[in-house]
């Protein structure tokens, strides 16, 4: 028996039911949070997480790109242009994430 256990089960016992409205292993957003963001709905997601998606996104796009020129002879330029691309996003992470860390 776990000590959330052990309170509910103790809580039965004198009367009480424990619950104060929320539950921690809610699968859903919780709903206080949301009305406590300004502008934030209950699936709306930070401003970093987004950015760091797109970015993601940039580079998984700019590698494939990269490796589809490859494979079809395309001219160095396009190469060099998503090679450069693929370079500023993945440094645009790390520079996010080495700032997250402080």
């Amino acid at each position: 028996m776990t000590h959330q256990d052990h309170r509910y089960h103790q809580d039965q016992q004198d009367g009480r039911d424990g619950w104060d409205g929320r539950d921690p292993y809610r699968l859903g957003p919780p709903q206080a949070a949301a009305a406590s963001v300004p502008g934030g709905g209950p699936d709306a997601a930070p401003r970093g997480d987004v950015l760091r998606m797109l970015l993601w996104t940039v580079v998984v796009l700019s590698a494939t790109a990269n490796m589809v020129l490859s494979f079809t002879g395309a001219a160095v330029a396009l190469h060099l242009a998503s090679g450069v691309v693929t370079v500023l996003a993945v440094g645009a992470l790390v520079v996010r994430a080495l700032r997250g860390r402080r």
